[in-house]
């Protein structure tokens, strides 16, 4: 039984400190996203416009069932904690997609979208190791 919880206790802290990178790759900082505007900028630019507050990024698409299923709890986490920065990344296929789910779904934040058409498995999401959104 100590074996399993050890076991147990070992793969979780390796889950957990994969999961828990601190710093995006160049390659990510390099890649382009969308603005609200429809201007390309960098992740970068995105990033160091944020710096020094506390930022909530939610990777998300309008045809994710997850992700439209945790609207709720985003929009609860936003009533209860109003000084953060909620910052929603769009893996949608198409700028119109993204834009009407933005409006369907009435998210406040910052918005920017990921213009891959490969998605997650594509050079954004490979990036930054997105493998569920």
């Amino acid at each position: 039984m100590k074996k399993t919880i050890a076991l147990f206790v070992a793969l979780a802290s390796f889950s957990c400190s994969k999961a828990q990178k601190k710093e995006f790759s160049n390659e990510a900082l390099a890649e382009k996203v969308t603005a609200m505007d429809g201007s390309e900028v960098s992740f970068q630019s995105v990033v160091d416009k944020y710096k020094g507050k506390t930022v909530v990024l939610e990777f998300w698409a309008s045809w994710c069932g997850d992700c439209v299923g945790a609207m709720p709890k985003v929009k609860e986490l936003q009533a209860n904690n109003p000084n953060v920065v909620y910052l929603f990344v769009s893996m949608d296929k198409t700028f119109d997609k993204w834009k009407a789910g933005i409006a369907k779904h009435d998210l406040k934040g910052e918005h920017y979208w990921v213009n891959d058409t490969e998605g997650m498995k594509g050079a954004f999401g490979k990036s930054i190791d997105l493998d569920w959104i």
